[in-house]
């Protein structure tokens, strides 16, 4: 595919499903698109192969709990981003 006929919209689209895809969620029709993108696509086959060797290196680390400190700063975070206000830390 070249550059001229690169869609980018398309590519944006898929990315947003390779998560689904790597965990096997999506259906059959969507994981048939999304691996003839990936077929022609060269960026988005290096997107997707560094996603799943993400993948396969988080599943081999150890799981440790978060500390509670950090637990509810990111709570805290997150509320105020649904409220639409920013939490500046120094």
């Amino acid at each position: 595919m070249t550059s001229d006929q690169h869609d980018h919209s398309h590519c944006l689209s898929m990315f947003q499903k390779l998560s689904e895809y790597i965990d096997n969620e999506l259906d059959e029709m969507t994981c048939r698109d999304i691996e003839r993108h990936v077929e022609e696509c060269v960026p988005c086959k290096i997107c997707l192969e560094t996603l799943k060797r993400t993948v396969n290196l988080c599943k081999k680390l150890e799981s440790k709990p978060v500390p509670e400190s950090v637990s509810l700063k990111l709570k805290e975070f997150i509320q105020s981003m649904s409220d639409g206000r920013s939490i500046v830390q120094k």
